[in-house]
This record gives C-alpha cells, sequence and structure tokens, in this order.
C-alpha cells in the first residue's frame, strides 16, 4: 500500500472480505442518513441500481471530507423484485411475509461501490446479482426463520447466503462478492489502476 484506505462502512461482511483479500485499510462508518437519502431517491423515481450507488457515493464522500488525503470505499446494496425495492425487515413477521413475496421468483441484489479522495468520486460502479428463490411454503418459512432466530433482520433479504440463507435458493446468477456487499473484483482492479495495490 502507498496510500491510505479507508472503509466508510462497519460491514463485518465488507471487513473480512477485504482482509482475507490482503488489503490493509482502517474502517470508518459513514455518518449519514441513509433512509433519508434512500427516501428522496425513491419519491424522485431513482432505479434501485442508481440508489445504491448514490448511497455508496454518499458514504464514500462523507468520510473523503474527514480523512482529504486517504482513498476511501463506499459500498452499499439494495434488494429489488421487479419495480419493488426492499427494506430490512423491521420485526420476524415483516421478515416472514417478505421472503413468501420473493417465493419462485427471481430478484436482484444491486450493489453500489465508489472510491473517494479530497470529498471527490475518482471511481464507481455497479455490480448486480440474480437471485431466484425456490417455491417456498409458508410452513417452511416459518421453521427457517425460527432456525435462524433475528440475526435475519440485519440483512435486506433476511438471509445471509453464507450461512442457511442458501436453502432458499434454486439458483444465482452473479458474483459472490456482490452478494455480501462488495463488488470485490472490480474494486481490486480499479485499486490496480490507482496504483494503491500490486498490479
Amino acid at each position: 500500500m502507498t496510500s491510505e484506505l479507508i472503509l466508510a462502512s462497519a460491514s463485518a461482511s465488507r471487513q473480512m472480505l477485504m482482509r482475507n483479500a490482503g488489503l490493509i485499510f482502517s474502517s470508518i462508518p459513514a455518518e449519514i442518513d441513509e433512509r433519508a437519502i434512500d427516501a428522496r431517491l425513491e419519491a424522485e423515481g431513482a432505479t434501485p441500481e442508481t440508489i445504491a450507488l448514490e448511497l455508496a457515493k454518499a458514504k464514500a464522500i462523507a468520510v473523503s471530507r474527514l480523512h482529504p488525503d486517504a482513498f476511501v470505499i463506499g459500498s452499499d446494496q439494495t434488494m429489488s423484485l421487479g419495480t419493488r425495492i426492499y427494506h430490512k425487515a423491521k420485526d420476524m413477521a415483516k421478515a416472514h411475509s417478505n421472503l413468501l413475496s420473493l417465493s419462485g421468483k427471481t430478484h436482484r441484489l444491486n450493489c453500489g461501490i465508489a472510491i473517494a479522495k479530497n470529498g471527490e468520486i475518482l471511481w464507481s460502479a455497479v455490480s448486480i446479482a440474480k437471485m431466484t428463490v425456490r417455491d417456498l411454503s409458508d410452513d417452511f418459512v416459518s421453521r427457517y426463520l425460527e432456525k435462524v432466530g433475528s440475526q435475519v433482520l440485519s440483512s435486506v433479504g433476511a438471509y445471509q447466503l453464507e450461512g442457511e440463507g442458501i436453502q432458499l435458493f434454486d439458483s444465482i446468477e452473479g458474483d459472490y462478492f456482490t452478494v455480501l456487499g462488495l463488488p470485490l473484483l472490480p474494486l481490486l482492479a480499479q485499486l490496480r489502476e490507482l496504483k494503491l495495490i500490486d498490479g
């Protein structure tokens, strides 16, 4: 590493992905009102992909303004089924209804990523994974949620793919890292382009 690298996130999975890739970085969560930005963009008719990208940029810029000499990575994810945008379930009953609404259908995880320096975006991209949920019975969803517990409320889809959530799916099209919330391959390519990691 030739310059300081900051991940504008407290996400344990994003930090794990970056550490596992051999990146040296610090983690500083962005102090932004994500839901206010989200709501404004939805009201303006923004696509789920645009919302994910704008949230990623907002995170990167917010931390970059506080640490102008560092390269700051922001990332965010939206989940959509057609025109419907999903948010984290407030309780287990909502998680249950959300999972049933995904049954037998293909939804999208839209993951935005951005790099900022001096409060300016240097690069940004969106990566999409298509997730096909198998036909789920009401009883199965109840048993699944009882088994995995309230940790599913921390995930927009009410599943963790790296855990028992994998049992909900028939097929997945796209990058595993995108599913976990950080499009690692395009990020690494850009870090090499910026001469921040060994190429």
